[in-house]
């Protein structure tokens, strides 16, 4: 069985694209090149299916979730909150996986952060 080798890449649709991509650079370090290309390390990704009516989104009209991986949750998140980013208040840490928190992006996305364990 042929099999997929990772994630090639992640769309969305914005109704300012230059300023999101400036968002995610500048909030979240994630250099991208002017094509979109950016050199992620290597790690673990997470490909889960959740419930139709989950409110682990965030708003209901968000179908998908971009999850992050960060080295530090607790730094990001002060860097975020910094930059007056919508940072959510609450983490949450689950044994053997690691921490997670949350920020939603200028066009109303909601990100989560996942300091692996």
């Amino acid at each position: 069985m042929e099999r997929v080798l990772g994630i090639g890449g992640h769309f969305m649709r914005a109704t300012d694209p230059a300023a999101l991509s400036t968002w995610y650079r500048d909030c979240l370090g994630l250099d991208a090149d002017e094509h979109g290309l950016w050199q992620q390390e290597a790690g673990p990704t997470v490909f889960a299916a959740f419930p139709a009516d989950t409110e682990y989104f965030g708003s209901r009209t968000q179908q998908t979730m971009l999850n992050f991986r960060v080295r530090d949750l607790d730094a990001m998140l002060a860097q975020l909150r910094a930059k007056d980013a919508d940072v959510d208040g609450e983490t949450q840490e689950m044994d053997g996986v690691g921490r997670f928190g949350w920020v939603t992006d200028p066009e109303g996305n909601r990100i989560e952060l996942w300091q692996p364990a």
